[in-house]
């Protein structure tokens, strides 16, 4: 009779567990959708982004809010400077560029994030600091010997903003790629 209610008990415990668990998951997805998909789905293949890099630039740009604005001037989903957008709308042949439009922000900011990692050779974290701090910026780190194209030493970036932003977006980055492994 013992054995039977500590069986019980176990199934239980561990029913209320699993309850959890799926509770847990259930809310990390709702606090890291994938908003937008259509869009991310497409340039992420048009532009061969790792399509959880892209929804973890939205989330720590946005918040998946399309119109939201900085004080920097930077627009939309993925937080474009009007200048950015209109040299990549020109090179991909988009014109009137509305950058709170999503699909155009998406289109351009995944453009824009396959160039930097192309630029830095696959990268994904000096994609990011230039993402943020500039491609200029970068360039003359690494001139200067500041941080290593390889990435190995990104403490080193000099702006305390850009180098919070890298360990948010990476971070974000990790957890997308394992809440929603395909």
């Amino acid at each position: 009779m013992k054995k039977i209610r500590l069986w019980k008990a176990i199934i239980v415990t561990l029913m209320i567990m699993a309850s959890v668990i799926a509770l847990g998951f259930f809310m990390l997805k709702k606090i890291y959708p994938k908003s937008y998909s259509e869009y991310v789905e497409k340039y992420s293949k048009k532009y061969n982004v790792d399509e959880k890099l892209i929804y973890a630039v939205i989330k720590e740009e946005s918040n998946f809010n399309k119109d939201i604005s900085s004080k920097r001037n930077a627009i939309g989903l993925m937080q474009l400077v009007q200048s950015t957008a209109d040299e990549i709308g020109n090179d991909i042949g988009i014109e009137n560029i509305n950058l709170k439009n999503p699909e155009v922000n998406i289109q351009i900011g995944t453009k824009y994030l396959s160039n930097l990692l192309k630029k830095y050779d696959g990268n994904v974290e000096i994609a990011i600091v230039a993402y943020n701090a500039g491609i200029g910026n970068v360039d003359k780190w690494i001139k200067e010997n500041r941080i290593n194209k390889n990435g190995s030493n990104l403490e080193k970036v000099p702006f305390k903003e850009t180098n919070m932003y890298l360990r948010k977006v990476m971070r974000t980055y990790k957890l997308y790629k394992r809440m929603y492994r395909t």
